[in-house]
């Protein structure tokens, strides 16, 4: 029986995978598309979503939390990442693009006209702050709830926030906010009029 060299063995097989990889995706975004689909989303909503916004919006929550928890590891890895890196590092990790504001100001669009344009951005700002991958990793981590129980009570926080905003309106913030990061969007996602071009993820 003919034994493999050694140099086949480290390199050899190693350049073939690259092949194979190479041939399969293209270039990078192919291949994160392939691992991670979810980067390609325009939406979190059903395909026939309804008509009530909290009803909306507990879909966008459950798909989400269920996306985060379907790869957690690799959120983990780009969250930890996002916080070691500096502005123009933070903007090329591809898990950390800020899509969850679209979705969110998406499934809540039926509001905009209860709400000033400035109110809407505070709801859906507060909103997304409850739900991803930070705030499952404070509440398995620190509060040592199960996986599942923190899905369900980042979708219980989200219809609290949702709920009290019809009462009491977000407060206004101290000073402008920097807007959505418009990684391939031509507009902000909350306030639907055109991105700044050097905006960032808030």
């Amino acid at each position: 029986m003919k034994v493999m060299s050694t140099p086949y063995e480290t390199g050899g097989r190693s350049a073939q995978k690259a092949r194979t990889r190479d041939a399969l995706f293209p270039n990078k975004r192919a291949l994160l598309l392939a691992a991670h689909p979810e980067i390609a989303a325009t939406s979190m909503l059903p395909a026939n979503p309804p008509e009530d916004p909290a009803a909306r919006l507990d879909a966008v929550v459950a798909n989400f939390s269920a996306m985060i928890l379907d790869t957690e590891a690799q959120q983990r890895t780009m969250l930890r990442l996002s916080l070691e890196a500096d502005a123009a590092e933070r903007d090329a990790l591809p898990l950390r693009q800020g899509r969850a504001i679209a979705w969110i100001a998406e499934a809540l669009d039926g509001l905009r006209g209860d709400l000033t344009g400035q109110q809407f951005r505070q709801l859906v700002l507060s909103i997304r702050a409850t739900i991803g991958i930070e705030a499952i990793v404070w509440l398995i981590d620190v509060a040592r709830l199960s996986r599942n129980d923190a899905a369900a009570l980042t979708r219980w926080s989200a219809q609290a926030l949702l709920h009290h905003a019809a009462t009491v309106p977000p407060p206004a913030p101290s000073r402008p906010g920097r807007q959505s990061r418009p990684t391939r969007a031509t507009s902000d996602p909350i306030s639907n009029t055109p991105a700044e071009p050097r905006s960032t993820r808030p």
